[in-house]
Protein backbone atom coordinates (compact mmCIF):
# COMPACT_ATOMS: atom_id res chain seq x y z
CA UNK A 1 0.00 0.00 0.00
CA UNK A 2 1.32 3.42 -1.37
CA UNK A 3 1.68 5.85 1.77
CA UNK A 4 0.09 9.07 1.78
CA UNK A 5 2.65 11.61 3.20
CA UNK A 6 0.55 14.75 3.25
CA UNK A 7 -3.44 14.52 3.40
CA UNK A 8 -5.76 17.92 3.32
CA UNK A 9 -9.30 18.69 5.11
CA UNK A 10 -11.17 20.46 2.64
CA UNK A 11 -12.91 21.86 5.38
CA UNK A 12 -10.54 23.49 7.67
CA UNK A 13 -7.54 26.25 6.88
CA UNK A 14 -4.07 25.06 5.01
CA UNK A 15 -2.90 27.39 7.75
CA UNK A 16 -3.83 24.75 10.31
CA UNK A 17 -1.45 21.82 8.21
CA UNK A 18 1.87 21.42 9.09
CA UNK A 19 2.79 19.62 6.04
CA UNK A 20 2.10 22.55 3.57
CA UNK A 21 4.28 25.71 3.01
CA UNK A 22 3.65 29.24 1.09
CA UNK A 23 7.31 30.13 0.27
CA UNK A 24 10.00 28.88 -0.99
CA UNK A 25 13.02 28.73 1.54
CA UNK A 26 16.06 26.23 2.43
CA UNK A 27 15.22 26.18 6.43
CA UNK A 28 11.90 24.73 5.94
CA UNK A 29 11.61 21.07 7.35
CA UNK A 30 11.17 17.89 5.13
CA UNK A 31 7.98 16.77 6.05
CA UNK A 32 9.00 12.98 5.57
CA UNK A 33 11.88 10.86 4.43
CA UNK A 34 11.77 8.63 1.56
CA UNK A 35 14.55 6.31 -0.50
CA UNK A 36 15.18 6.61 -4.00
CA UNK A 37 13.09 4.42 -5.69
CA UNK A 38 9.82 4.59 -2.97
CA UNK A 39 6.71 5.87 -4.36
CA UNK A 40 4.59 8.17 -2.56
CA UNK A 41 1.12 10.40 -2.35
CA UNK A 42 1.03 13.78 -1.49
CA UNK A 43 -2.66 15.52 -1.51
CA UNK A 44 -3.18 19.44 -2.43
CA UNK A 45 -4.97 21.80 -1.66
CA UNK A 46 -6.31 24.22 -4.35
CA UNK A 47 -3.53 27.20 -4.97
CA UNK A 48 -6.03 29.86 -2.90
CA UNK A 49 -6.38 27.36 -0.13
CA UNK A 50 -10.20 27.22 -0.75
CA UNK A 51 -10.64 30.95 -1.01
CA UNK A 52 -12.48 30.66 -4.22
CA UNK A 53 -16.48 28.74 -3.78
CA UNK A 54 -18.30 27.17 -6.64
CA UNK A 55 -20.84 29.66 -6.99
CA UNK A 56 -22.33 32.45 -10.26
CA UNK A 57 -20.24 35.11 -8.07
CA UNK A 58 -16.82 36.57 -9.25
CA UNK A 59 -16.50 38.41 -5.94
CA UNK A 60 -14.05 35.79 -4.15
CA UNK A 61 -12.16 36.16 -7.30
CA UNK A 62 -11.84 40.17 -7.46
CA UNK A 63 -10.99 39.79 -3.55
CA UNK A 64 -8.64 36.53 -3.55
CA UNK A 65 -5.61 37.44 -1.31
CA UNK A 66 -2.55 37.00 -3.30
CA UNK A 67 0.37 36.68 -0.49
CA UNK A 68 -1.18 33.52 0.48
CA UNK A 69 -0.76 31.41 -2.42
CA UNK A 70 0.12 28.95 -3.54
CA UNK A 71 -0.10 26.15 -0.78
CA UNK A 72 2.44 23.33 -0.95
CA UNK A 73 2.46 19.93 -0.33
CA UNK A 74 6.01 18.97 1.13
CA UNK A 75 8.89 19.39 1.31
CA UNK A 76 9.81 15.93 1.51
CA UNK A 77 13.40 14.57 1.80
CA UNK A 78 15.48 12.13 -0.41
CA UNK A 79 17.83 9.90 1.38
CA UNK A 80 21.34 10.53 -0.32
CA UNK A 81 20.29 13.45 -2.14
CA UNK A 82 22.63 16.75 -2.27
CA UNK A 83 23.56 19.79 -4.35
CA UNK A 84 24.57 19.12 -7.91
CA UNK A 85 22.40 16.12 -7.82
CA UNK A 86 19.33 15.44 -10.29
CA UNK A 87 15.99 14.69 -8.48
CA UNK A 88 14.21 12.35 -11.29
CA UNK A 89 10.43 12.59 -10.55
CA UNK A 90 7.98 9.77 -12.25
CA UNK A 91 4.28 11.73 -12.15
CA UNK A 92 2.89 7.70 -11.69
CA UNK A 93 -0.71 8.76 -11.58
CA UNK A 94 -2.81 12.29 -10.63
CA UNK A 95 -6.59 12.92 -10.13
CA UNK A 96 -9.33 14.84 -8.52
CA UNK A 97 -10.71 14.67 -5.19
CA UNK A 98 -14.44 12.24 -4.88
CA UNK A 99 -16.08 15.18 -2.76
CA UNK A 100 -14.69 17.93 -5.25
CA UNK A 101 -15.60 17.28 -8.31
CA UNK A 102 -15.36 20.41 -10.18
CA UNK A 103 -12.61 23.11 -10.60
CA UNK A 104 -12.56 27.18 -11.07
CA UNK A 105 -10.99 29.70 -13.72
CA UNK A 106 -10.40 32.91 -13.05
CA UNK A 107 -9.72 36.47 -14.65
CA UNK A 108 -7.67 38.66 -12.13
CA UNK A 109 -8.66 42.54 -11.54
CA UNK A 110 -5.63 44.04 -13.07
CA UNK A 111 -5.15 45.81 -9.46
CA UNK A 112 -4.50 42.11 -8.08
CA UNK A 113 -2.84 40.02 -10.11
CA UNK A 114 -3.85 40.57 -13.41
CA UNK A 115 -3.34 38.50 -16.63
CA UNK A 116 -2.14 38.29 -19.95
CA UNK A 117 -4.34 41.05 -21.08
CA UNK A 118 -5.07 42.67 -18.46
CA UNK A 119 -5.36 46.01 -20.34
CA UNK A 120 -8.24 43.88 -22.10
CA UNK A 121 -10.31 42.60 -19.18
CA UNK A 122 -9.15 44.39 -16.56
CA UNK A 123 -12.22 43.22 -14.52
CA UNK A 124 -12.95 40.23 -12.05
CA UNK A 125 -14.01 37.20 -13.89
CA UNK A 126 -14.71 33.49 -13.24
CA UNK A 127 -16.37 30.02 -14.24
CA UNK A 128 -16.76 26.92 -12.69
CA UNK A 129 -15.99 23.58 -14.42
CA UNK A 130 -17.92 20.28 -13.75
CA UNK A 131 -16.05 17.49 -14.34
CA UNK A 132 -17.37 14.16 -15.98
CA UNK A 133 -14.51 11.47 -15.63
CA UNK A 134 -11.87 12.89 -18.36
CA UNK A 135 -14.11 15.85 -19.62
CA UNK A 136 -15.03 18.96 -18.34
CA UNK A 137 -17.58 21.69 -19.27
CA UNK A 138 -19.03 24.76 -17.32
CA UNK A 139 -22.14 26.13 -16.89
CA UNK A 140 -20.61 29.59 -17.67
CA UNK A 141 -19.14 29.29 -21.21
CA UNK A 142 -22.04 26.59 -23.31
CA UNK A 143 -21.41 24.93 -26.43
CA UNK A 144 -17.55 23.85 -25.40
CA UNK A 145 -16.52 20.55 -23.64
CA UNK A 146 -12.96 18.40 -23.70
CA UNK A 147 -10.71 16.13 -21.91
CA UNK A 148 -8.47 17.15 -19.60
CA UNK A 149 -4.71 16.62 -19.05
CA UNK A 150 -4.39 17.04 -15.53
CA UNK A 151 -1.22 18.48 -13.77
CA UNK A 152 0.74 20.07 -11.39
CA UNK A 153 1.24 23.85 -12.11
CA UNK A 154 3.73 23.74 -9.57
CA UNK A 155 6.14 21.13 -8.64
CA UNK A 156 9.80 21.93 -7.24
CA UNK A 157 13.12 21.73 -4.83
CA UNK A 158 14.08 23.75 -2.25
CA UNK A 159 16.41 26.61 -3.23
CA UNK A 160 20.28 26.59 -1.45
CA UNK A 161 20.57 30.38 0.74
CA UNK A 162 23.26 31.18 -1.94
CA UNK A 163 20.50 30.56 -4.84
CA UNK A 164 17.69 32.21 -2.14
CA UNK A 165 19.57 35.64 -2.15
CA UNK A 166 20.30 35.74 -6.00
CA UNK A 167 15.97 35.43 -6.60
CA UNK A 168 15.53 38.09 -4.15
CA UNK A 169 18.24 40.44 -5.54
CA UNK A 170 17.52 40.36 -9.06
CA UNK A 171 13.41 40.48 -8.36
CA UNK A 172 13.84 43.14 -5.99
CA UNK A 173 15.93 44.86 -8.85
CA UNK A 174 13.50 44.81 -11.24
CA UNK A 175 10.87 45.42 -8.46
CA UNK A 176 12.21 48.88 -8.06
CA UNK A 177 12.53 50.31 -10.99
CA UNK A 178 8.73 50.97 -11.13
CA UNK A 179 7.71 50.25 -7.77
CA UNK A 180 4.02 51.43 -8.37
CA UNK A 181 3.38 49.95 -11.39
CA UNK A 182 0.26 48.15 -11.74
CA UNK A 183 -0.10 44.76 -11.64
CA UNK A 184 3.59 44.67 -9.84
CA UNK A 185 6.76 43.68 -11.81
CA UNK A 186 7.78 41.05 -9.17
CA UNK A 187 6.51 39.69 -5.90
CA UNK A 188 8.61 40.66 -2.48
CA UNK A 189 8.61 38.46 0.63
CA UNK A 190 5.82 39.29 2.44
CA UNK A 191 6.03 37.75 6.17
CA UNK A 192 2.58 38.59 7.69
CA UNK A 193 0.94 35.28 5.62
CA UNK A 194 3.59 33.32 5.54
CA UNK A 195 3.23 29.34 5.88
CA UNK A 196 6.77 28.03 6.93
CA UNK A 197 5.59 24.20 7.19
CA UNK A 198 6.81 22.99 10.54
CA UNK A 199 9.67 25.61 11.02
CA UNK A 200 8.75 27.50 14.04
CA UNK A 201 9.75 30.18 17.03
CA UNK A 202 12.10 33.29 15.75
CA UNK A 203 13.37 30.75 13.04
CA UNK A 204 10.30 31.25 11.51
CA UNK A 205 9.84 34.96 11.56
CA UNK A 206 13.06 35.11 10.17
CA UNK A 207 12.54 32.81 7.20
CA UNK A 208 9.02 34.41 6.30
CA UNK A 209 11.09 37.95 6.51
CA UNK A 210 13.03 36.30 3.09
CA UNK A 211 11.17 33.37 1.57
CA UNK A 212 10.70 33.43 -2.04
CA UNK A 213 6.74 33.84 -3.07
CA UNK A 214 5.91 31.49 -5.07
CA UNK A 215 4.43 33.36 -8.05
CA UNK A 216 6.84 33.15 -10.68
CA UNK A 217 8.68 29.49 -11.97
CA UNK A 218 12.71 29.88 -10.84
CA UNK A 219 15.79 27.31 -11.80
CA UNK A 220 14.54 25.01 -9.26
CA UNK A 221 11.22 24.65 -11.37
CA UNK A 222 7.82 26.31 -9.12
CA UNK A 223 5.23 27.84 -11.09
CA UNK A 224 6.08 26.99 -14.50
CA UNK A 225 2.43 26.05 -15.48
CA UNK A 226 3.75 23.33 -18.08
CA UNK A 227 0.48 21.33 -19.17
CA UNK A 228 2.32 18.20 -20.51
CA UNK A 229 3.63 17.34 -16.62
CA UNK A 230 0.60 14.87 -16.33
CA UNK A 231 0.73 11.31 -15.60
CA UNK A 232 3.49 9.08 -17.07
CA UNK A 233 5.82 11.97 -17.12
CA UNK A 234 9.20 12.29 -16.08
CA UNK A 235 11.12 14.95 -14.62
CA UNK A 236 14.82 15.70 -13.91
CA UNK A 237 15.08 18.91 -10.92
CA UNK A 238 18.17 20.14 -9.76
CA UNK A 239 19.42 19.60 -6.30
CA UNK A 240 20.41 22.50 -4.57
CA UNK A 241 19.68 21.24 -0.67
CA UNK A 242 21.02 18.46 1.16
CA UNK A 243 17.85 15.59 0.83
CA UNK A 244 16.31 17.94 -2.01
CA UNK A 245 13.20 19.12 -0.53
CA UNK A 246 10.62 18.25 -3.29
CA UNK A 247 7.66 20.74 -3.06
CA UNK A 248 4.20 20.60 -5.63
CA UNK A 249 0.40 21.99 -5.75
CA UNK A 250 -1.48 24.27 -7.85
CA UNK A 251 -3.03 21.05 -9.46
CA UNK A 252 -5.03 21.92 -12.91
CA UNK A 253 -7.28 20.12 -14.41
CA UNK A 254 -6.63 21.42 -17.50
CA UNK A 255 -5.17 24.10 -19.25
CA UNK A 256 -4.43 26.12 -22.55
CA UNK A 257 -0.74 27.07 -23.08
CA UNK A 258 0.34 30.19 -21.30
CA UNK A 259 -2.35 30.01 -18.72
CA UNK A 260 -3.52 33.29 -19.71
CA UNK A 261 -5.69 34.52 -17.31
CA UNK A 262 -3.28 34.26 -14.66
CA UNK A 263 -5.73 31.77 -12.47
CA UNK A 264 -5.90 30.71 -16.53
CA UNK A 265 -6.33 27.02 -15.51
CA UNK A 266 -9.21 24.68 -14.39
CA UNK A 267 -7.58 25.09 -10.58
CA UNK A 268 -8.68 22.24 -8.10
CA UNK A 269 -7.49 20.38 -5.03
CA UNK A 270 -6.65 17.37 -5.80
CA UNK A 271 -3.68 14.11 -5.02
CA UNK A 272 -0.48 13.00 -7.55
CA UNK A 273 1.34 9.57 -6.93
CA UNK A 274 4.56 10.06 -7.31
CA UNK A 275 8.19 8.16 -7.29
CA UNK A 276 11.66 9.60 -6.92
CA UNK A 277 15.41 8.76 -7.77
CA UNK A 278 18.45 9.75 -7.90
CA UNK A 279 21.64 11.05 -10.71
CA UNK A 280 24.58 11.92 -8.94
CA UNK A 281 26.30 14.86 -10.09
CA UNK A 282 23.40 14.95 -13.24
CA UNK A 283 23.88 18.75 -12.85
CA UNK A 284 27.65 18.95 -14.55
CA UNK A 285 27.15 15.82 -16.34
CA UNK A 286 24.32 17.13 -18.20
CA UNK A 287 24.99 20.90 -18.09
CA UNK A 288 21.68 21.46 -16.29
CA UNK A 289 20.65 24.28 -14.38
CA UNK A 290 16.85 24.30 -14.97
CA UNK A 291 14.64 21.31 -15.04
CA UNK A 292 13.83 18.90 -18.03
CA UNK A 293 11.41 16.62 -18.01
CA UNK A 294 9.92 13.56 -20.70
CA UNK A 295 6.02 14.39 -21.48
CA UNK A 296 3.45 12.03 -20.96
CA UNK A 297 2.60 9.65 -23.07
CA UNK A 298 -1.26 10.28 -22.44
CA UNK A 299 -2.87 13.53 -23.71
CA UNK A 300 -6.01 14.55 -25.28
CA UNK A 301 -6.12 13.71 -28.99
CA UNK A 302 -7.15 16.03 -31.15
CA UNK A 303 -6.51 16.02 -34.81
CA UNK A 304 -8.38 19.35 -36.39
CA UNK A 305 -6.91 23.02 -35.59
CA UNK A 306 -7.54 26.49 -36.39
CA UNK A 307 -4.03 27.98 -36.10
CA UNK A 308 -4.16 31.91 -35.46
CA UNK A 309 -0.99 33.84 -35.89
CA UNK A 310 0.31 36.79 -34.15
CA UNK A 311 3.24 39.38 -34.79
CA UNK A 312 5.54 41.58 -32.85
CA UNK A 313 3.28 44.80 -33.96
CA UNK A 314 0.97 45.49 -30.67
CA UNK A 315 -2.42 46.85 -30.54
CA UNK A 316 -1.34 50.62 -31.18
CA UNK A 317 0.37 49.59 -33.77
CA UNK A 318 3.73 50.00 -32.81
CA UNK A 319 6.71 47.89 -33.98
CA UNK A 320 8.71 45.96 -31.78
CA UNK A 321 11.96 43.87 -32.36
CA UNK A 322 11.10 39.89 -32.64
CA UNK A 323 9.18 40.38 -29.37
CA UNK A 324 7.27 37.27 -28.79
CA UNK A 325 5.59 38.04 -25.65
CA UNK A 326 3.51 40.49 -28.15
CA UNK A 327 3.04 37.93 -30.80
CA UNK A 328 1.42 35.72 -28.60
CA UNK A 329 -0.35 38.57 -27.32
CA UNK A 330 -1.79 39.34 -30.90
CA UNK A 331 -2.55 35.32 -31.47
CA UNK A 332 -4.49 35.06 -28.53
CA UNK A 333 -6.52 38.31 -28.75
CA UNK A 334 -6.84 37.36 -33.03
CA UNK A 335 -8.55 33.90 -31.39
CA UNK A 336 -10.63 35.69 -29.56
CA UNK A 337 -11.73 38.40 -32.01
CA UNK A 338 -12.70 35.34 -33.88
CA UNK A 339 -14.83 33.31 -31.42
CA UNK A 340 -16.83 36.40 -30.49
CA UNK A 341 -18.63 36.10 -34.22
CA UNK A 342 -19.90 32.88 -32.86
CA UNK A 343 -21.63 34.74 -29.96
CA UNK A 344 -19.55 34.01 -27.24
CA UNK A 345 -18.05 36.86 -25.63
CA UNK A 346 -14.23 38.32 -25.43
CA UNK A 347 -14.30 37.20 -21.81
CA UNK A 348 -15.66 33.70 -22.38
CA UNK A 349 -13.37 33.40 -25.19
CA UNK A 350 -10.55 34.57 -22.99
CA UNK A 351 -11.36 31.41 -20.66
CA UNK A 352 -11.38 28.96 -23.46
CA UNK A 353 -7.88 29.92 -24.01
CA UNK A 354 -6.88 29.93 -20.54
CA UNK A 355 -8.69 26.39 -19.87
CA UNK A 356 -8.73 24.13 -22.94
CA UNK A 357 -6.02 22.26 -24.61
CA UNK A 358 -4.75 25.06 -26.78
CA UNK A 359 -1.66 24.96 -27.88
CA UNK A 360 1.27 27.34 -28.05
CA UNK A 361 4.15 28.02 -30.25
CA UNK A 362 7.12 30.53 -30.50
CA UNK A 363 7.24 29.78 -34.71
CA UNK A 364 9.76 32.76 -35.71
CA UNK A 365 12.20 34.50 -34.26
CA UNK A 366 14.66 35.13 -37.13
CA UNK A 367 12.70 37.56 -39.70
CA UNK A 368 13.40 40.67 -38.45
CA UNK A 369 11.75 42.45 -37.10
CA UNK A 370 8.67 40.10 -36.78
CA UNK A 371 8.66 37.08 -34.48
CA UNK A 372 5.52 34.60 -35.39
CA UNK A 373 4.03 32.68 -32.21
CA UNK A 374 1.08 31.05 -33.48
CA UNK A 375 -2.47 29.39 -31.00
CA UNK A 376 -3.35 25.99 -32.34
CA UNK A 377 -7.34 25.64 -31.13
CA UNK A 378 -8.86 22.30 -31.13
CA UNK A 379 -11.99 22.75 -33.43
CA UNK A 380 -13.58 19.52 -31.50
CA UNK A 381 -13.68 20.49 -28.24
CA UNK A 382 -16.75 22.52 -29.95
CA UNK A 383 -20.04 20.99 -30.28
CA UNK A 384 -20.89 22.96 -33.42
CA UNK A 385 -18.37 23.64 -36.56
CA UNK A 386 -15.85 26.72 -35.86
CA UNK A 387 -14.18 26.49 -39.29
CA UNK A 388 -14.95 28.85 -42.17
CA UNK A 389 -16.54 29.08 -44.79
CA UNK A 390 -18.71 30.45 -47.45
CA UNK A 391 -22.19 31.13 -45.60
CA UNK A 392 -20.17 32.79 -42.58
CA UNK A 393 -20.24 32.03 -38.22
CA UNK A 394 -23.07 30.58 -37.23
CA UNK A 395 -24.64 32.41 -33.87
CA UNK A 396 -24.29 29.71 -31.76
CA UNK A 397 -23.91 30.89 -27.99
CA UNK A 398 -26.09 33.82 -27.03
CA UNK A 399 -27.03 34.96 -23.66
CA UNK A 400 -24.52 34.19 -21.20
CA UNK A 401 -21.75 35.48 -19.76
CA UNK A 402 -18.95 35.18 -16.96
CA UNK A 403 -19.80 35.93 -13.67
CA UNK A 404 -17.98 39.98 -13.10
CA UNK A 405 -17.29 41.89 -10.03
CA UNK A 406 -15.97 45.17 -10.53
CA UNK A 407 -12.92 46.75 -8.89
CA UNK A 408 -14.47 49.27 -5.82
CA UNK A 409 -11.63 49.35 -3.11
Amino acid sequence: MTETLVKVDLTKSAYENENVHNRWHPDIPMIAWVKPGDDFKLECYDWTGGQIKNDDSAEDIRDVDLSQVHFLSGPVGVKGAEPGDLLVVDILDIGVFEEQQWGFNGVFAKQNGGGFLTEHFPEARKSIWDFEGLFAKSRHIPGVRFAGLIHPGLIGCLPSRQLLGEWNTREKALFDTDPERVPGLANMPYAPTAHMGRLQGDAAKQAAAEGARTVPPREHGGNCDIKDLSRGCRIFFPVYVDGAGLSMGDLHFSQGDGEITFCGAIEMPGWAHLRVDLIKGGMAKYGIKNPIFQPSPIKPTYNDYLIFEGISVDEQGKQHYLDVHIAYRQACLNAIEYLKKFGYTGAQAYSILGTAPVEGKVSGVVDVPNACATLFLPTEIFDFDIKPNANGPIQAVQGSELPIAFWNK
